[in-house]
């Protein structure tokens, strides 16, 4: 019997990156399970209201409000890859103590509530230093490859993961469930200190160096995004789409239980079946962006999670599953390959002593309108209805696109290269003009 081999080239030779995905797509397929069970938990064995429900989506999101910020500075200063190691490795502490709550009969939903929060802390230092940790890791070129290789496997996971979670917690109820998650980041967490790429910190960083003021290196960050037309555009598009999609997930289960009488694993079915479209979208997103370029690719998958919204309050009453997979593949499809494309991007373009903070400075803006649509979302449902949150987050996602539509974003061909931006003694020598760099690629004749 032949011998099965490992497939090679491209980022199959790079073995810290195989690494990183591996541990990555375990702990993605992990989080499936606490993604489904805490709600669970929270609607059916804490009976929670409307209002409380969607709290946790609020104070999940939440510390990307409070923290991202800060967060960026530390992930240029410090080892990325340790951050990674530490986050991972905390929030599998933090999960374990649901099922032991509710083994001990002490669980209450404020108990929910603050682990969220507090997981939310670690997952933004995560999440800015595993999109910064990236390009340091992989060649400019290898980006797309690089994030649709990662992409891919949180989408097989989006199908997989949901039937299997809904399985799994009608096995053993919703907190004991959520232990496979807390396995997953511990098994992701001894990938990635086998890791031996070791990240260079900022130079500020380094020993004998003075360092500089948080709040300089916070704005700096901040003036990169929204004094660059690209980066805002994306930013406004993620974001209005962020807050509506919000106002319509956050309420979504338990409109689905409560509404549709759903059980556990039809949701999960829902979920799963539906994520088709996000493979789809990671397994074609690379040809599509050489076909017609990185703009158009970014303006027309921001047009199809738009609109894939709208199949959710359209769902009958009698039937609404057909309806309600349609609506998440149209969803998953457009948003996996829009944030692909647009992560590239951004990693492309933007210096690597920025890397950190940029992608704070973009989750705190395009995370932070979460928590707030989260919370809109339960507030019209508990005024207004179920039904209603849902029709308004599906209407308002609709517009998501405009921005790119709007700006210069859309006429971007290849992946362009970084340009470097003054810092900021370099810029108060020169006046301040920060904003004036010359953007790269076909834009730079328009600023």
């Amino acid at each position: 019997m032949p011998k099965l081999r490992r497939p090679a080239g491209g980022l199959w030779d790079n073995p810290d990156f195989v690494r990183l995905w591996t541990g990555q797509s375990i702990s993605e397929f992990g989080s499936q399970v606490s993604q489904l069970a805490i709600p669970l938990l929270a609607a059916t064995g804490l009976h929670a209201s409307p209002l409380q429900f969607s709290l946790l989506g609020v104070l999940g999101f939440l510390p990307f409000i409070l923290f991202a910020l800060p967060a960026g500075v530390w992930v240029d200063r410090l080892s990325r890859r340790r951050i990674l190691i530490a986050g991972d490795a905390a929030r599998a502490a933090l999960l374990v103590l649901i099922p032991v709550l509710w083994a001990t009969h002490t669980l209450h939903l404020w108990h929910l509530l603050v682990l969220q929060f507090v997981i939310g802390i670690f997952t933004v230092f995560f999440d800015v230093a595993y999109q910064s940790y990236l390009p340091s890791l992989v060649e400019r070129e290898q980006l797309v490859e690089g994030n649709s290789k990662l992409q891919l496997t949180v989408s097989i996971t989006q199908v997989a993961g949901p039937s299997a979670s809904g399985a799994l917690i009608a096995a053993l109820t919703a907190p004991y469930a959520i232990l496979a998650d807390a396995f997953s980041f511990v098994t992701s967490t001894v990938f990635m200190l086998r890791m031996r790429h070791r990240d260079e910190p900022h130079p500020a960083a380094e020993e004998g160096a003075a360092k500089p003021k948080m709040w300089p290196e916070v704005k700096e960050g901040l003036r990169w995004v929204v004094g660059h037309r690209w980066l805002r555009a994306i930013a406004a598009c993620t974001g209005t789409s962020n807050f509506f999609s919000s106002v319509l997930f956050a309420i979504l289960v338990l409109y689905a239980v409560r509404n549709l009488h759903l059980s556990a694993f039809e949701i999960g079915l829902m979920f799963g079946v539906g994520s088709f479209g996000s493979i789809l979208g990671a397994l074609v997103v690379n040809r599509l962006q050489r076909t017609i370029g990185v703009g158009r690719t970014i303006l027309l998958t921001a047009i199809v999670f738009s609109a894939g919204g709208l199949a959710f309050p359209l769902a009958p009453k009698s039937f609404p599953l057909p309806l309600l997979m349609v609506g998440q593949m149209l969803f998953g499809f457009g948003a996996v390959a829009y944030n692909i494309t647009q992560v590239s991007l951004r990693q492309a373009i933007t210096p690597e002593r920025l890397q950190g903070r940029m992608n704070a400075a973009m989750r705190w803006i395009v995370w932070g309108t979460i928590p707030l649509g989260s919370l809109a979302g339960g507030l019209i449902a508990t005024v207004y209805g179920l039904r209603a949150a849902l029709w308004i987050g599906a209407m308002g996602s609709c517009f998501g696109f405009l921005p790119i539509l709007l700006s210069s974003v859309k006429s971007i061909g290849a992946m362009p290269e970084p340009v470097d931006p003054p810092t900021p003694a370099q810029a108060e020598l020169a006046g301040g003009i920060i904003e004036g760099v010359p953007l790269p690629g076909p834009a730079a004749a328009d600023t």
